[in-house]
């Protein structure tokens, strides 16, 4: 999700995953998050790598300027800290999708690094999404966390305030 918004800010990100359609959209929330005085936080450097691979070259790069037909594939280590520091005096974490390629061990540090961050958090904990919950399983952190939910979009979606497909079933309607 990071590429969206770092190519919107006219970054190079080379062939790293971004979605196109949504740049606008990139746009109005960093608009809103400054409007509204609120903390937005991006990588400010990345895990590159020329092929999507667990043998690819790799090398740590700042967000700005991932080399042209490389990609990136994990948050960098100053990344981790600078979220490290925004975690350390939060009260609530809403987690949705790892900070990388967490499948591959050569990219799965950053999110390790922040998956111990917010088990080691006082915070209530909230991990949303299959692949998130894959995560904090495989590094055994799942009895960690307050609450894991494998529906990452309906967790957001419920969090939106949306009456979700299953429970607008279940509500009974006057006529």
């Amino acid at each position: 999700m990071a590429f969206t918004f770092l190519k919107q800010m006219g970054y190079s990100i080379g062939t790293s995953l971004v979605e196109d359609d949504l740049l606008e959209d990139a746009q109005a929330v960093m608009d809103e998050a400054k409007k509204l005085g609120v903390k937005f936080y991006l990588p400010v450097d990345v895990v590159a790598a020329d092929s999507f691979s667990e043998d690819a070259i790799s090398k740590i790069v700042t967000a700005q300027e991932i080399p042209n037909n490389w990609m990136g594939l994990d948050i960098g280590p100053a990344s981790v800290r600078l979220y490290r520091e925004g975690l350390a005096d939060v009260q609530t974490v809403l987690w949705n999708g790892p900070m990388g390629v967490y499948e591959m061990e050569k990219f799965a540090r950053g999110s390790s690094k922040i998956a111990h961050f917010v088990a080691d958090s006082y915070a209530t904990t909230v991990v949303g999404g299959g692949d998130t919950a894959d995560l904090v399983q495989r590094i055994g952190l799942d009895d960690e966390m307050s609450f894991i939910s494998t529906g990452g979009g309906a967790s957001l979606e419920l969090l939106e305030g949306k009456i979700l497909p299953g429970v607008a079933q279940l509500i009974i309607k006057e006529d």
